[in-house]
């Protein structure tokens, strides 16, 4: 198992698909779909370190516009949430959104109610713009802190071969 998952890390690492898989990884996982794109960043980090800020730059552009496009499926969804309008829950849940307003895009790193979080903050028509730009500082965050913390628990082996 380990040797795949090193022939997995390295093929990802290659310079002509590395920064572009962190990118794809990056922007499906910010969408409704159930996918993490932590491995793929740290993987390329750790192969290799010197990719370590241009990752989590592209990781976070990624993800941001993928979160822009869970934001756009929810202002597009209007209609269909419609139906919902009336439960607790989702009156809570709009209260809450609407006195935070944009801000609480930053919250969009959140497992399980981040994705969600995006496409109902474009369903209720915040501005686009203070949306993404919260968004972006709440994805960079999440990847820098999850990043650096990944290589300090697993640091480089002393005397390890650089492929």
């Amino acid at each position: 198992m380990d040797g795949w998952l090193q022939s997995l890390l390295q093929a990802l690492a290659l310079p002509e698909y590395g920064l572009s898989t962190v990118f794809v990884a990056a922007f499906v996982s910010a969408t409704l779909l159930p996918m993490g794109s932590e491995p793929v960043v740290f993987g390329l980090v750790k192969l290799n370190p010197s990719l370590f800020w241009p990752a989590i730059l592209v990781a976070t552009v990624g993800n941001t516009l993928g979160g822009i496009t869970s934001w756009w499926l929810g202002q597009a969804a209007h209609k269909v949430v419609d139906r919902y309008r009336d439960s607790p829950t989702h009156l809570r849940a709009l209260q809450w959104l609407q006195r935070l307003g944009p801000k609480a895009c930053a919250l969009s790193f959140l497992p399980v109610i981040g994705d969600p979080l995006c496409a109902v903050a474009g369903w209720l028509r915040m501005p686009p713009l203070p949306c993404a730009g919260w968004m972006a500082l709440g994805k960079f965050l999440r990847y820098l802190v999850m990043t650096a913390a990944l290589l300090w628990l697993w640091p480089e082996q002393a005397g390890a071969a650089r492929p």
